[in-house]
């Protein structure tokens, strides 16, 4: 089976944030304020799937109101920051949502991710994700976290659609 297969019946996108929407990277400044570097390809994709009805959830550990901010801004409301366990987390929101593992898509990078990755219907990370991350992901993108493995997953799934449509409704970035 080809792994695009996979992507065509994809409803809803959970992503992590560090090592995904992000580099990894956290920049330690005056008086203890952390900086991290998001891409704005990975923001117009973001925007594009939310255009077309998908569901978009970030799902993560650390915790960055600058980063809450900026995903609000292009129109993600379903930030869920200091999870200390995913799985759950995910199992309770796609149960009130009455969506169901087979039609989602996660990507991770690192081991907290993994267990969210092993109940996915495609699991999918980042080409410096760890390898225990690559060993069960069906899909790892040829791009790094941070740097637009996000778009890279969010157009497979909207172009198998019919969905990868730019409209100027979707301009922040």
């Amino acid at each position: 089976m080809n792994v695009l297969e996979y992507f065509k019946d994809i409803t809803t996108f959970i992503f992590d944030l560090d090592g995904v929407l992000t580099d990894g990277t956290v920049l330690v400044l005056n008086e203890g304020l952390q900086a991290r570097t998001m891409h704005v390809k990975d923001g117009l994709a973001l925007q594009m799937a939310l255009k077309n009805g998908y569901n978009v959830v970030i799902v993560s550990g650390g915790y960055s109101e600058p980063v809450i901010g900026r995903l609000h801004k292009l129109g993600v409301t379903e930030v869920y920051l200091d999870i200390r366990d995913k799985v759950q987390f995910v199992n309770d929101y796609l149960a009130s949502r009455q969506l169901g593992w087979h039609e989602v898509l996660v990507m991770g990078d690192d081991l907290p991710d993994l267990a969210m990755l092993q109940k996915a219907a495609v699991a999918c990370c980042p080409a410096d994700a760890v390898i225990e991350v690559k060993q069960v992901s069906k899909y790892i993108s040829p791009v790094r976290g941070g740097l637009g493995c996000v778009r890279d997953v969010i157009e497979k799934v909207l172009k198998l659609n019919d969905h990868w449509n730019f409209s100027t409704e979707v301009t922040a970035r």
